[in-house]
């Protein structure tokens, strides 16, 4: 690891507001001549040795030790004074750098589900037990805690919800404005004149166009919270040919135009879902950029994958060539909570160069199907609220942000999805964090 992204992990786990005079006083090394030159000493575990790096043996082993009840990675428990230094054979770093880069996903690169996923289920963080929480945050808050024992004056860290992301991904802005959809209603049983209808009636009427309640409900929150502190984002496709990528939509429709326009007066953003076949083939990625700023006029910084089929580090590298400064994928489809092991948005250090890159990872908290499908984790209404409940007191607990993903499909006024009554009701809740 260079020794720009080994500062760069010391400054992430103490936090901005912390001196660089204080981030110099923390040293990571088992030079024992060298221990006198800092505070705080971290003892490297032997994960960036070169005979391990990058195989299958530099995975941690289950069950996982714990240092002051959180779960540790690489190192061992043990504390130590050495002349004035204190030394910590928790290696906090290699720990932080595994869960962010997303390490094991590269050195498993066999491990994928249908659509080249690392599936959650199978990631450490899970099978460990703490993928419901944010354990670098938690390292933050020993380090700082290991430094006001030493007798700096840190302060703590502020509890609450630094930022809300609601976001949104635009697969099918409608189910019958076409006339793929006006036969998908025929075979619905819906009647063709009652199709006919679905195709050239009031936009307000499809089912999948719950924009308008949608805007809403986020509107509501931002009023609430301040706008400076919850950003609303609608991801568009502007590519993709496979299968995975229908329903296409054509950004220069009217329905589409109509969309754009309550995006912009709702003073919204707007990103790229980087489309099924971009995932597969990271190159298509600038053009689909192009693409997008060609229709909106707008400059597009931000992205996430459509199926949050990322795959690395083709992916990031192509995201960054294109301009993308801000990338919101980093969230397992089959279960909610933490995969990058922090509720903070963190630079990408890309495992195979060990080179420190210039995209932010903001992590994704809750996505509504993760929760309600049944291949994922099919909770009923309770338990999806609870786990929800849950993952939003992790991030408040450590002071970081918090990002939900509702697709408009899934908050149709339908009795069988508890999902518009999910939304709205977390929403709710956040108004009084």
């Amino acid at each position: 690891m260079s020794n720009h992204a080994l500062h760069y992990i010391i400054r992430f786990l103490l936090g901005e507001d912390i001196s660089e005079e204080i981030v110099a006083t923390i040293g990571y090394t088992n030079d024992v001549t060298h221990f006198e030159r800092y505070s705080i000493v971290i003892i490297p575990s032997g994960f960036f040795s070169d005979p391990i790096y990058g195989t299958a043996s530099s995975l941690p082993q289950l069950p996982l030790p714990e240092i002051e009840g959180t779960p540790l990675l690489f190192g061992s428990p043990l504390m130590e004074s050495v002349g004035e230094t204190l030394v910590i054979h928790a290696d906090i770093i290699a720990s932080t750098y595994f869960l962010i880069t997303r390490y094991e996903e590269i050195i498993q690169r066999n491990v994928r589900d249908e659509h080249g996923r690392f599936p959650g289920k199978q990631s450490l963080p899970y099978r460990a037990g703490f993928i419901h929480r944010p354990i670098v945050d938690e390292y933050r808050l020993l380090l700082r805690k290991w430094l006001q024992r030493y007798g700096f004056r840190i302060p703590d860290i502020k509890k609450g919800i630094r930022q809300i992301y609601l976001t949104h991904d635009l697969d099918a802005p409608t189910l019958y404005r076409t006339w793929k959809g006006v036969i998908r209603s025929i075979r619905d049983k819906r009647g063709i004149l009652r199709s006919i209808r679905g195709k050239y009636g009031a936009l307000e009427k499809d089912p999948y166009y719950t924009f308008p309640w949608l805007f809403q409900q986020d509107n509501l929150l931002r009023e609430q919270v301040g706008k400076e502190i919850c950003q609303t984002i609608l991801f568009i496709r502007s590519g993709g040919k496979t299968r995975q990528d229908k329903p296409h939509y054509d950004l220069r429709s009217k329905d589409i135009e109509k969309l754009l326009a309550s995006v912009y007066n709702n003073d919204m953003q707007i990103g790229l879902h980087a489309s099924y076949q971009a995932g597969l083939s990271p190159d298509l990625i600038k053009k689909e950029k192009a693409a997008l700023e060609k229709y909106t006029g707008k400059s597009i910084c931000l992205n996430r994958h459509h199926f949050l089929s990322s795959r690395e580090p083709e992916d990031m590298t192509q995201l960054e060539a294109a301009g993308i400064t801000d990338d919101f994928t980093m969230g397992y489809a089959d279960t909610s909570g933490f995969r990058l092991g922090t509720s903070y948005p963190v630079r990408w250090i890309n495992p195979v160069s060990r080179r420190l890159s210039s995209i932010l990872l903001h992590p994704l908290t809750v996505m509504d199907c993760s929760l309600e499908e049944k291949k994922y984790m099919g909770l009923n209404y309770e338990e999806a609220w609870a786990y929800s409940l849950k993952l939003t007191e992790q991030v408040e607990n450590v002071g970081g942000e918090l990002t939900l993903l509702w697709h408009n499909s899934s908050v149709q006024d339908n009795p069988d999805s508890y999902l518009r009554k999910l939304y709205n009701n977390l929403l709710n809740e956040l108004t009084r964090k």
